[in-house]
């Protein structure tokens, strides 16, 4: 019995137990404004110069559209988990994974979230050390500039999910306002070189090969942002809800404004950004291109909002997901400041600006490891569960997630299957990845593996008892006890 309790207090762990309706403060704007700054990095402006080195830019901002509002659509449908039952990724990832599997697909993630937070950094630490050096000549220390600039982000996040959101309400008007300027800067140039920003193509292609590259971009995009797809109930859960809102749309709007406006805005004009720079630089890096073009204080004003940038995107998109993950896996002791900090020690250890030459590629492998792992939640949280989760058993070390000695067999053959399907065809990658995995895990925990290991909400679908602040729930778990009841607030 002392060891049950013992592995009960380790998936009890403070930061990964619901939220409660109290304690959700992100409202429609809080998250518009993150998606303001999180849609702003590096690899957007690697999109957008990769794009027209084969296609003119109105075909790159279409395709750009299309990837991110097909994708913005996948992280509100998943977003729900959180709004719904309060849950984090990791803790709903006990279900199609098992308590003890949810670890290894989660780190997949964290790993991803860690790699995005060292190469934002880096780019980021660039920028600074280049505004210093526009004021002191003397001055050249990058990696100075990257370990204090690393501190005040890690900081920032560990005082709290309102502080991030404190930050990007701070952030978004000064970006919008400097990257119109910067947008501004570049293409004043390209006019001026005799250039047309909306014509140019490096090296134009046409037929099947103008196809293939503007699927490329569509896909780029998707594959960018299967990371957060897969983990947005970590920052869902906070999202302000009504109780009792049985209308999907309605209980789901801070996440669908946010998601289908804000984010495919945002990252097409950046996209726009890339492409000038590449046009201007012969690079996508809007640093090496705003060298070129600006000089003294306007270009440590311009420098400045790729600082923010960064940074708004690592709080949110980056930190925060990975945190409550390496939280999960390393235990009740690693609280969330301590996981914040393991977050940027990882990060700075796989050194990613060494793959910065290859990034559009790496965002095509990274969609295919984790639209996988997309399919498979929705599956299992829409079509098998129909959003009914036992939730008080996603917090026991025996009971109806411990399966094979904790692992959902399952959920791992459909997570191989889906992310093998989706290298072989690593062009679209994040479809061929959500669909085969899905309809793997669909057809094989359905009709076999839930035979085994029957589901209380699937055998016993009940809206008062497995839904949550739809019917006015805040979960409430008994730290000190073994298997209770469902309580309603």
């Amino acid at each position: 019995m002392g060891k049950n309790n013992g592995n009960n207090s380790y998936l009890k762990s403070p930061d990964l137990l619901p939220i409660n309706h109290r304690e959700r403060k992100i409202g429609v704007m809080g998250f518009f404004a993150m998606w303001v700054g999180m849609a702003i990095l590096l690899a957007t402006f690697d999109i957008g110069a990769s794009g027209v080195q084969s296609i003119s830019l109105p075909w790159v901002v279409l395709a750009t559209l299309i990837g991110c509002i097909a994708v913005g659509i996948f992280i509100s449908i998943v977003g729900d988990i959180g709004v719904e039952h309060g849950l984090s990724f990791p803790v709903y990832m006990r279900a199609p994974f098992g308590i003890l599997g949810t670890h290894i697909p989660s780190l997949a993630r964290a790993v991803t979230a860690s790699f995005w937070f060292g190469l934002n950094t880096y780019f980021g630490s660039t920028a600074i050390n280049s505004i210093i050096h526009t004021i002191n000549s003397g001055f050249d220390n990058w990696l100075l500039c990257y370990i204090l600039f690393a501190l005040v982000q890690l900081i920032n996040t560990a005082s709290g999910i309102k502080w991030v959101e404190r930050f990007a309400d701070f952030a978004a008007p000064i970006i919008i306002i400097l990257s119109l300027v910067i947008y501004h800067t570049l293409t004043s140039d390209i006019a001026a070189s005799g250039g047309d920003v909306w014509a140019w193509a490096e090296s134009p292609v046409t037929g099947g090969a103008a196809i293939t590259a503007f699927m490329v971009v569509i896909f780029a995009n998707m594959g960018f942002w299967a990371t957060l797809g897969c983990d947005i109930p970590t920052i869902s859960r906070f999202f302000k809800a009504p109780k009792y809102e049985r209308n999907w749309f309605k209980r789901n709007k801070t996440n669908l404004i946010g998601s289908l406006i804000a984010m495919p805005l945002t990252e097409t004009f950046m996209i726009m950004i890339g492409a000038a720079a590449f046009m201007v630089a012969g690079s996508s890096n809007p640093v090496i291109a705003l060298q070129e073009t600006a000089s003294g204080w306007m270009l440590a004003i311009l420098l400045l909002m790729i600082v923010l940038t960064q940074w708004s995107t690592n709080t949110a998109a980056n930190i925060v997901p990975a945190a409550a993950i390496f939280s999960n896996v390393l235990g009740p002791k690693v609280t969330n400041a301590i996981a914040v900090f393991v977050v940027g020690i990882v990060g700075t250890i796989i050194q990613p600006w060494s793959v910065y030459e290859i990034l559009t590629q790496a965002l095509l492998f990274f969609g295919a490891v984790l639209s996988a792992i997309s399919g498979i939640l929705v599956v299992d949280y829409y079509l098998l569960r129909k959003r009914r989760v036992n939730v008080q058993e996603l917090y026991q070390h025996v009971g109806q997630f411990t399966y094979h000695g904790g692992v959902n067999i399952v959920g791992f053959i459909a997570w191989v299957l889906g992310g093998f399907a989706a290298i072989l065809l690593m062009d679209y990658s994040f479809i061929v990845g959500f669909v085969v995995a899905g309809a793997i895990y669909y057809v094989l925990a359905k009709y076999w593996y839930f035979k085994k290991f029957p589901q209380d909400e699937i055998e016993n679908p009940n809206d008062e008892k497995y839904l949550g602040i739809t019917v006015g729930r805040d979960w409430v778990i008994d730290e000190d006890k073994g298997d209770r009841q469902t309580e309603i607030s």
